[in-house]
């Protein structure tokens, strides 16, 4: 097995969708779903082109009411491209006689290679050899490579390759019933002999986009002269013409094309600037070159190794080929989020949720710039959180359980269970903690990268403003003497409102009101790190008087959490007085029971009555903070909190968990790794396989889980690294499984970028050579300066595999 390489060997027509998913290729800017190019959308296939940030809004009537949705849209499919003998069939794999196939996703390159033998039904033996990328380099460029051998015939051989604008979203099944026709055409033409050009626009939001092709074809080296005829209907265009194929001699088309938008900065008009670039392109394997030099560089600075482990290795890699294709240097400035599952699908619409409080860690280490982009798309919708806030008749910024283009909230009124058929209520958008996550990311960013001018001139006023919302939805009960947040859902998403009741949302779920405490106290942090002139100001822009900052503090110290058990934190109030959920009677009846939430309402009931979870949502406090933090945190809520409960909640929690999201593997491996190593390693190797194995039975062809992806990265980053920082501090706190002999990996810290080799018995630190001060790292209580072209090598204290090392 390559590591380097995800490779099928064989045609799995069940396969595909989700192979496509998988073998995607993107910039930051555009993705193409890895699909064949002779396919059209269908049951086995779906080809999709979308572009970063692309959305589009249709209105629909279901079940008695009109619904609007937005949706990340299908682009024109660029790759279409057919070829036949002359009278013969067209390419079609489900017919023909498939002698031997491979499928090769090369992520050292970022190329995307399938060789085909096979014999049509005149008994004509051909081998078909495609190559694609998506340029990493020069973001509005793309290539096709397709070479046609006939291996036991000659004659006349027919082309048709095609820009295809008639496309619709139709790659998630239980969003069939909506509308879906997001395109318009408006252009189509033949700027040259050899180049086609396609201009359509989505039909609500106005957005241009524009792709030119320019086709070539070769044989033996050289150009082979064609009269190519224009096939062209409203949203289509492409070339159509025969070439004379000779036995055993290749015969190749090349396929460069260029995608813009009227988003685009620097251009005229898309049509035109498509055009242009296509006709300054240079060849195929000239843009390969330097398209596999630009992942050459990221892969210098971003992959991660682990030593004799290579399916790992291989999953691990595509993982953060995934995150490098949905966000890259392209994304700079394009005011873009980071989408649930990537720009390789359409489900969840393309929304952004809360998934970059598992991206960021990567990106912060690595490629700090990028983070820094994308929390300027939150910035940027600060004004509509301030209005969403002012609906609810508060203060502050509410940001939105799902955003899309303008960051107004996006969660749907009505969704639907593929299992029932019903279309029920969405209450997701109490999700509140997710103005936590985004406070949360931002003083992440910052503690990491030291960037004061952000902090000073965006992310103190986003966490400020969170603050604000977020002591607004207290309410003080005084019989507690203690502020409660009443009506919201917690992480886990199965629990939306009390058994029988018909008010929507839940009392002090755990996690949010620890967060608030987090984020009020973070907010007051925030204020101090400030430069005195702009505290000043930002306080007077912001009319926050200190009658309001003084009132913070007596939230964080009278903040209500809820036990049982004496030692169990409730993951809301009331959640003790739920019912055991029979566990094994539903495995014995259903299998897989990871989304218990839709088994239970197509039988008349709901997880509102149970002690079941989704996914991790108490558990999400220690995944973020260590033993230490969660003491100062209570502390100063007024509960004494031992470490030692920590064991407790986690096993009384994953015994309840169905793990009905990809994030519950990564979040529970996390909190297992102190206290039950080899227990975490299983759920580490698990969540790796989330989506290579489409474990939840039918998700990823439909969009790759990229919290998920990240999360598995972020594991070994920091939590087998025990690697945190304080001040200008790097602490490490490394406990390495035993079945993990090595990892090493390249991070930034205040600009020093620094080699981290680790095993279970040692840790070896190398700065590279700059002009930079000493990097200050702290292991076993002990600070070492670590000077530029210096290495620090330290021994690892051998650890029981059960030893609880809080």
């Amino acid at each position: 097995m390559s590591d380097w390489k995800l490779i099928y060997d064989t045609f799995e027509p069940e396969q595909e969708t989700l192979r496509e998913a998988l073998c995607t290729l993107g910039n930051g800017y555009f993705a193409t779903r890895g699909a064949s190019p002779e396919s059209e959308a269908g049951e086995i296939h779906y080809p999709g082109t979308y572009l970063a940030g692309g959305y589009n809004r249709l209105k629909t009537e279901i079940a008695g009411r009109v619904i609007e949705n937005e949706d990340l849209v299908n682009m024109p499919n660029w790759l279409l491209t057919r070829f036949r003998p002359e009278g013969g069939d067209w390419l079609n794999m489900l017919a023909a006689d498939i002698l031997s196939y491979r499928q090769e996703l090369n992520m050292k390159k970022g190329l995307l290679s399938r060789t085909v033998r096979f014999r049509d039904k005149q008994g004509r033996e051909t081998t078909l050899i495609q190559r694609h990328f998506v340029h990493m380099d020069e973001m509005h460029l793309a290539g096709l490579e397709t070479t046609i051998i006939p291996e036991n015939w000659e004659g006349r051989l027919q082309f048709i390759s095609s820009l295809d604008g008639t496309v619709i979203n139709a790659g998630v099944e239980r969003y069939k019933q909506l509308n879906n026709k997001h395109l318009s055409p408006i252009r189509s033409e033949a700027a040259d002999e050899e180049t086609i050009s396609l201009l359509v626009a989505t039909n609500q939001s106005r957005l241009h986009v524009a792709q030119a092709a320019r086709i070539r074809v070769s044989s033996q080296g050289q150009l082979v002269e064609t009269e190519r005829q224009i096939v062209q209907q409203p949203g289509y265009i492409g070339h159509d013409f025969f070439v004379e194929a000779r036995k055993k001699i290749p015969i190749t088309l090349e396929k460069v094309v260029s995608l813009f938008s009227s988003r685009d900065f620097a251009i005229s008009e898309p049509s035109l600037e498509a055009v242009t670039a296509v006709g300054h392109a240079g060849s195929f394997e000239d843009l390969l070159h330097s398209h596999a030099l630009k992942w050459d560089h990221l892969w210098d600075r971003c992959d991660m190794k682990l030593q004799n482990s290579d399916r790992p290795q291989m999953i691990l890699r595509l993982h953060i080929f995934h995150l490098l294709q949905t966000v890259s240097r392209n994304s700079i400035e394009l005011d873009t989020g980071v989408p649930a599952r990537g720009w390789h699908g359409e489900a969840y619409r393309g929304h952004i949720f809360w998934d970059e409080l598992f991206i960021f860690p990567y990106l912060n280490l690595r490629i700090p710039v990028l983070t820094e982009s994308l929390l300027m798309y939150r910035y940027r919708r600060l004004p509509q959180a301030r209005l969403a806030a002012q609906a609810e008749g508060l203060s502050g910024a509410l940001y939105p359980w799902q955003s899309g283009s303008n960051g107004r909230e996006e969660t749907q009124h009505l969704h639907l269970n593929p299992k029932s058929g019903r279309w029920l209520p969405d209450n997701t958008h109490l999700q509140r903690h997710v103005n936590a996550a985004i406070a949360y990311n931002v003083w992440q960013y910052y503690k990491v990268t030291g960037d004061r001018e952000f902090l000073s001139t965006y992310g103190a006023e986003m966490i400020l403003e969170i603050a604000r919302f977020l002591a607004g939805i207290t309410t003080f009960n005084q019989d507690l003497d203690r502020y409660e947040i009443l009506g919201v859902m917690g992480p886990d998403e199965y629990h939306d409102s009390y058994p029988d009741s018909a008010k929507a949302g839940l009392d002090n779920n755990a996690y949010t009101n620890v967060m608030t405490v987090y984020v009020l106290r973070t907010a007051l942090k925030a204020i101090e790190a400030l430069p005195p002139k702009r505290r000043h100001d930002l306080l007077k822009l912001l009319d926050l008087e200190e009658a309001e900052l003084a009132h913070w503090p007596d939230i964080i110290g009278k903040m209500h959490v809820v036990f049982h058990n004496d030692n169990i934190i409730s993951q809301f109030e009331g959640y003790d007085q739920l019912m055991e959920f029979d566990w094994e009677g539903y495995q014995k009846k259903y299998g897989d029971i990871q989304r218990l939430d839709r088994i239970l309402e197509a039988e008349g009931d709901t997880p509102n009555r149970y002690k079941v979870s989704k996914q991790a949502d108490v558990l999400m406090l220690f995944y973020l903070f260590s033993a230490e933090e969660m003491q100062e945190l209570f502390g100063q809520m007024g509960y004494a909190f031992d470490p030692a409960i920590i064991p407790a909640n986690i096993d009384y929690y994953l015994k309840r968990s169905s793990h009905g999201s990809t994030l519950s593997n990564i979040v529970h491996s996390w909190v297992l790794s102190r206290s039950d190593r080899p227990g975490s390693l299983a759920l580490f190797h698990k969540s790796l396989e989330s989506d290579i194995s489409d474990i939840q039975g039918g998700t990823t062809h439909e969009g790759i889980h990229l919290g998920s992806m990240a999360g598995t990265v972020d594991i070994l980053q920091r939590c087998f690294t025990g690697l945190e920082f304080h001040d200008d501090i790097l602490f490490l706190n490394p406990d390495i499984p035993e079945d993990l002999p090595q990892l090493s990996m390249r991070i930034k810290h205040r600009g020093n970028w620094l080699t981290i080799e680790l095993t279970p018995e040692s840790m070896t630190l190398t700065c590279d050579h700059c002009d930079l001060e000493a990097t200050k790292v702290s292991f076993q209580n002990k600070i070492h300066h670590l000077n530029p072209g210096e290495t620090l090598t330290l021994s690892c204290p051998k650890k029981n595999p059960k030893e609880i090392s809080l």
